[in-house]
């Protein structure tokens, strides 16, 4: 069974700190991060609960392979992708059924 995927940037409200991660669940990722469910986590720490940017993918190998790409990246490559999509930096959560 092939088993799908999202690579995701999330940011804090000052849009001062980025976080690029993977997941077979969305969803469930979102809200383990707005409720602080892992509070040693990188995301609780730097209270990164805004979704800025997310590609979803057949598999999660190909999400896996995407995020390391993008984890690659400069800052201003992030900032680039995200404002190809998102030019001002909204929230995404409702675009994706999380809020």
């Amino acid at each position: 069974m092939i088993k799908g995927g999202a690579v995701y940037i999330l940011t804090n409200s000052g849009n001062t700190t980025l976080y690029t991660g993977v997941t077979a669940n969305l969803i469930k990722r979102l809200y383990e991060n707005r409720n602080g469910i892992y509070a040693k986590s990188f995301t609780s720490k730097y209270a990164l609960t805004k979704l800025v940017y997310y590609e979803v993918f057949l598999n999660i190998e190909d999400a896996i392979a995407r995020e390391k790409q993008i984890k690659g990246g400069s800052r201003l490559k992030k900032e680039n992708l995200i404002i190809s999509i998102n030019p001002n930096w909204y929230d995404l959560s409702k675009e994706v059924g999380a809020e």
